[in-house]
């Protein structure tokens, strides 16, 4: 037995599914929209994290390091440095690059002052806040 399908039949499935797709998207953007404020941060977004952001950017650290999971893997995932290591640590750190130790690879100095240092704390801080779902998932342990 066989079952053949006609061109009505057919077209009928067609804008079925895809009136069923198009709702279903519109669905998961609704409840995305909604749970974002939740889940983003976005209470705690200073001028201070924006120009942090902004040193971010204009010294291209993702060019080296990765931040939640996004950015190349040459350095260490910077998602959760502030919980890690702290503000002092962090700066520190920054102000002492490159450190000169041999084999390893080197962070350049870019010269910023404290105030920047600080804002770019801010921002790393702001990062380390947001609510990823644990992502990117720790493959170490």
């Amino acid at each position: 037995m066989s079952t053949s399908f006609t061109k009505s039949t057919a077209r009928n499935i067609f804008y079925g599914g895809a009136v069923f797709f198009f709702l279903l998207f519109v669905a998961l953007t609704f409840d995305t929209v909604q749970a974002l404020p939740k889940r983003d941060n976005r209470a705690n977004l200073t001028e201070q994290v924006a120009r942090g952001k902004n040193l971010w950017e204009v010294n291209n650290c993702i060019g080296c390091h990765t931040l939640l999971g996004e950015g190349a893997y040459f350095a260490p995932e910077l998602g959760n440095v502030y919980q890690r290591r702290g503000p002092e640590f962090i700066k520190a750190w920054i102000k002492a690059q490159p450190t000169g130790a041999p084999g390893r690879r080197q962070m350049p100095n870019f010269h910023l002052s404290d105030a920047q240092i600080d804002d770019l704390v801010a921002f790393l801080k702001y990062s380390s806040q947001i609510n990823t779902n644990n992502w990117p998932p720790n493959i170490e342990g």
